[in-house]
């Protein structure tokens, strides 16, 4: 079993979620946030049966992830 780190952003219409280092794109959503957690998990399973376990080695998991507001001006 490895540990793999997910984001879920909750937007207007719901929540995306994805995976943070697995190669490759897996990407899920749902109405709630349960919902779309339980979604990238059974998305990453099947990534997992199609490209098979080596895919695992791969993942390159960040020891944390931080999430920050920053402020940019245009130029003009």
């Amino acid at each position: 079993m490895k540990d793999i780190k997910i984001i879920i952003l909750k937007e207007e219409d719901g929540y995306v979620a994805f995976p943070i280092g697995l190669k490759g794109v897996v990407v899920s959503d749902g109405d709630t946030y349960e919902e779309a957690y339980n979604n990238i998990k059974e998305a990453i399973k099947f990534h997992i049966e199609t490209f098979g376990d080596a895919i695992l080695d791969e993942i390159e998991t960040p020891l944390e992830a931080y999430i920050a507001d920053l402020k940019v001006s245009s130029p003009r």
